[in-house]
Formats: structure tokens, sequence, C-alpha cells
């Protein structure tokens, strides 16, 4: 069940970057709300799942799955660049998470 709450918890840090960015700068009321909502959720799943999870497996799991569904969905609904560099970088962040939940292991 933590992996699930993990997962959650991943999608909901997505649904928060994404929306921080439509709020613009807090001044656009719905992407405001979906923001103190995805935050809330985020962390109060992450929690649930750090019951049983590793803190130092849960936490840089939640970042980095965050860190690349933000690059994607940055790339795919604000067509932001998504250049060579950030493909390496993004490969960099999957390897460390990997390398953590096997040392962890």
């Amino acid at each position: 069940m933590a992996w699930i709450y993990l997962a959650v918890a991943a999608g909901f840090e997505v649904m928060f970057a994404m929306s921080m960015k439509y709020a613009e700068g807090f001044t656009r009321l719905g992407p405001t709300v979906v923001t103190v909502v995805a935050t809330i959720g985020g962390i109060g799943f992450l929690t649930l799942a750090m019951r049983t999870l590793p803190v130092s497996v849960a936490y840089p799991i939640w970042t980095a799955v965050g860190t690349l569904g933000t690059v994607v969905l940055g790339f795919l609904l604000l067509d932001e660049p998504l250049t060579p560099a950030k493909l390496v970088s993004a490969l960099a962040i999957v390897a460390g998470v990997a390398g953590l939940k096997i040392a962890a292991a």
C-alpha cells in the first residue's frame, strides 16, 4: 500500500508544479486552489507512504517523479524545449533514484 500512496503523492507533486505555473504568481484563483490542494495531497500521501518506506527512498522518489513529470508536461503542454542536456539530466535523476532504491534493499 505504501507504494500506492507514494505514486499518488508523486502525482500530486506534478499537479502542484504545473498548477503553480498556471496560477501566474497566485493571480488566478482556480490554479491557485489546485496548487494548495495538490500541496496538501502530495505531502499527506507522502507521509502515509513513509509509515513503512524509508525516508531515504520515499522522498527522493517523490521528488524525482515530480521533477520528471514536470519536465515531460512542460514539454508537452507549455512548449518548453526538451534539449539533450535536459534528457541527460533526467536520466541522471532516474539513475540516482534507482541507486538509492538498490542501496536500501
